[in-house]
């Protein structure tokens, strides 16, 4: 096996706690190490695990792991846990995983998982979504679809997502989240292969020819995803469409080196908004 077989990854570094006393990680951990990487791989897939599995009508349990062990990984190593779905069956679905330190093989396991009734724990028929969206990462193909539309259009999708992340997960208050911008702002929404809204944010037009990006927002379980930057690539798209010279927004701290990295450039002093300390941010486009 290698690297260029697989499309996800987990990256980790050994801790000194997965050392034995061989100065190597003990056995166990590897198998710790692929399950990790497992509840990567439902990211990449855009799925919220715990939403998707009820949308679906069942729950994915463990019938086989087996691990081979062809190197062994140390206190410090930077790690790269691979997986793919190799094969889907009716109701089941087999990941082959490996280890890589660089290009080197450490390790390699198969996963069976078996798709079942979570009351009964009886066997279920994997859902054609969920099969069809395996297939597709797999392949390379997209899996989100970004909608961009009124609030009228857009508005259940959009409050479901906001309520969910500043008022559940960053306690705002909820009359806080909506203004008298939602009614003439653009809306951008992510949904993924189920149908369901799990990133959005506004753009708002604003007196001088510009266009201004506010409440981003994205699921909890999918952030670092490259969600949040799709959501965002297609409002600056929006904004240059309609003739903005520039597009701007408030960043709070913790984002600034995300938009950074997106092409944006800081501009005036920081100031705190919504007890929040921000930084205007701007790209000409």
């Amino acid at each position: 096996m290698k690297p260029n077989d697989f499309q996800l990854f987990h990256r980790l570094r050994v801790r000194w706690a997965e050392v034995d006393m061989q100065k190597i990680v003990f056995n166990a951990h590897y198998l710790m190490y692929f399950d990790t990487a497992i509840t990567d791989y439902w990211r990449a897939l855009a799925l919220p695990y715990e939403e998707a599995m009820t949308q679906l009508g069942g729950e994915l349990y463990v019938k086989k792991a087996s691990v081979e062990y062809h190197g062994s990984a140390r206190f410090d190593d930077r790690l790269a846990v691979a997986l793919k779905c190799e094969r889907i069956g009716n109701s089941s679905m087999v990941f082959t995983g490996a280890i890589f330190r660089g290009d080197e093989l450490l390790v390699t396991c198969e996963l069976v998982y078996v798709f079942a009734d979570p009351a009964s724990q009886t066997s279920r028929p994997v859902p054609p979504g969920l099969r069809s969206l395996v297939e597709r990462f797999e392949a390379g193909e997209s899996i989100l679809e970004i909608k961009i539309g009124e609030w009228t259009e857009l508005q259940l999708d959009v409050a479901s997502i906001r309520r969910a992340v500043f008022v559940q997960d960053q306690c705002s208050a909820l009359e806080a989240e909506w203004d008298e911008y939602d009614g003439s702002a653009l809306h951008a929404v992510a949904f993924n292969a189920l149908g369901q809204g799990i990133a959005s944010g506004r753009l708002v037009r604003q007196h001088n020819a510009s266009g201004k990006i506010s409440r981003l927002a994205v699921h909890r379980a999918l952030r670092g995803g490259g969600i949040g930057r799709a959501i965002l690539g297609a409002l600056v798209i929006a904004s240059q469409k309609r003739g903005d010279h520039e597009i701007m927004l408030h960043a709070p701290g913790r984002a600034e080196d995300f938009y950074l990295r997106e092409g944006f450039m800081t501009r005036g002093e920081p100031f705190i908004e919504a007890g929040t300390l921000c930084m205007e941010m701007f790209k000409p486009i």
